[in-house]
């Protein structure tokens, strides 16, 4: 199966993410199909940014998101309430 799923980067003790589609099996930082966006919670206000097309076009063919990245893509608005896509694309949230 294949996840959409943060990959984590960034020096010790500051994480920063990339949202990555990526098999099940691989490894949380290992082998990966696409890079999809990148979020960094540790800059003020924290950045989030998403390749909109390119993720409904992934959920468009099954692949499945983790927790955390559902609560994103809510707040960037590639989901709705109820965790479907929405058709409209919009710009990158920060925040």
């Amino acid at each position: 199966m294949v996840t959409i799923r943060l990959r984590r980067m960034g020096k010790t003790k500051q994480p920063s993410y990339r949202l990555v589609v990526a098999d099940s099996r691989a490894p949380r930082d290992g082998k990966f199909i696409e890079i999809v966006g990148h979020y960094n919670p540790v800059r003020q206000p924290k950045e989030l940014n998403v390749k909109a097309d390119r993720v409904r076009y992934w959920l468009s063919v099954g692949a499945q998101p983790s927790e955390t990245v559902v609560r994103l893509l809510k707040q960037v608005g590639v989901l709705d309430a109820d965790g479907k896509p929405t058709p409209n694309a919009t710009t990158p949230v920060e925040g």
